[in-house]
């Protein structure tokens, strides 16, 4: 696949609509010609303590920042007509579709690939396990950043442009 965005999502709890930020990874032509990477208000607004834990990210982080809607409208023009991907996908799409379904905003049909279950067909019992960390490793990228959304977002370039 030489077009695409990878995405990923963290959350502030265990709600889908949560999102507290997003990191994107444009691909064209398979080579990466933007990144992006927002704070993002999560609604509900609360961080539960798991979720910090996993991330590192605060209410303090996120209280002055944009809430969905608005961040929204600075990706949409970036991933336009891109099919995205996401290491896990399940789990970024059902957070974009919830976001938009609570914000009442038309869900523009996104489709998603999944670089985890590219990576069981692909490399099989050759790796450990299929975590994001072990497959962008082994396609050779250094997932030092795990759980910030751009450097998730972009272990997941990586991976796609190897294995997509």
């Amino acid at each position: 696949m030489k077009d695409f965005a990878a995405i990923d999502f963290e959350t502030a709890n265990q709600y889908s609509t949560s999102v507290c930020s997003v990191g994107i990874v444009v691909v064209h032509d398979g080579e990466i010609t933007d990144r992006f990477y927002r704070l993002i208000r999560p609604e509900p607004e609360f961080y539960s303590r798991w979720n910090t834990k996993i991330h590192g990210l605060t209410l303090k982080d996120t209280e002055n920042a944009p809430v969905f809607p608005e961040v929204w409208a600075e990706v949409a023009p970036l991933v336009e007509g891109l099919t995205f991907t996401a290491h896990n996908s399940r789990f970024d799409e059902g957070c974009l579709k919830a976001v938009f379904r609570m914000y009442r905003m038309d869900y523009p049909d996104y489709r998603f690939l999944c670089t985890c279950n590219a990576s069981r067909r692909v490399f099989g019992n050759m790796l450990p396990d299929h975590r994001l960390p072990t497959v962008a490793a082994y396609c050779g990228y250094d997932l030092t950043k795990h759980h910030n959304a751009l450097a998730d977002a972009e272990a997941c370039a990586a991976i796609a442009m190897r294995i997509l």
